[in-house]
């Protein structure tokens, strides 16, 4: 419990800072129910491509959304002069990157639980089930791994809004195509079963993301 601490220390100010001025979930939201309002007026979805396009079109909304998320932790602790202090604050660097991650984490599960309902009832699609959460889950994990170390590296660049999607989202691809098919999979009225392997494959992501972050957050924070 104490090494876990300083993780929640550090997921714990995010989130209040987000309580008090609500810039991060307000921007996720705002972005992603754009992208789909758009996605529902420009391609007309039928029995046929439901499937097919539907999770594609979810998915793509929260890529963009959690690029938006990720960005704007560090943004925010960059502007205000406090990523310096952090760094010498007596914590590792491990902990640090999981409560950075952990803040991203529960900052794009917010939005989803929004979102996904959303995008259900827009494109009349069944994904009110159990295995979304998981899909949802295991998905986030990893991007919110990955997202962080990226954005910490972005963040110190002059065109850090740009660089960031243009270095993370190739990276993060893989990831976010086995959450299009996982989705696929439900959205077709598969269960468990046709879950399998990309329920694996989701889960090893987030094994190399997280473990991988945690290893090159040190090197990304001192250079």
């Amino acid at each position: 419990m104490s090494a876990l601490g300083p993780v929640w220390a550090i997921a714990r100010k995010d989130i209040v800072l987000e309580l008090r001025n609500r810039e991060i979930v307000v921007s996720l939201l705002v972005f992603s129910m754009l992208v789909l309002i758009v996605f529902n007026f420009a391609v007309e979805l039928t029995t046929v491509n439901l499937a097919v396009v539907g999770p594609g079109i979810l998915w793509v909304a929260i890529a963009f959304a959690g690029v938006l998320g990720v960005n704007r932790t560090f943004v925010l602790e960059k502007e205000r002069d406090a990523l310096d202090g952090l760094m010498l604050a007596p914590v590792s660097r491990d902990a640090m990157f999981l409560g950075k991650a952990l803040g991203s984490f529960l900052f794009m599960l917010v939005a989803e639980a929004v979102l996904i309902p959303v995008f259900a009832a827009l494109f009349d699609v069944s994904l009110m089930r159990g295995e979304t959460v998981v899909v949802a889950l295991l998905a986030t994990s990893g991007f919110a791994g990955a997202g962080t170390v990226f954005a910490a590296m972005a963040v110190n660049t002059r065109s850090r809004e740009i660089m960031l999607p243009v270095l993370f989202l190739p990276v993060v691809s893989p990831l976010l195509i086995a959450a299009v098919e996982a989705t696929a999979v439900i959205a077709d009225g598969g269960g468990w079963g046709g879950l399998g392997a990309w329920l694996q494959l989701l889960g090893v992501f987030d094994v190399l993301f997280v473990a991988g972050g945690a290893i090159l957050f040190h090197y990304v924070l001192e250079d």
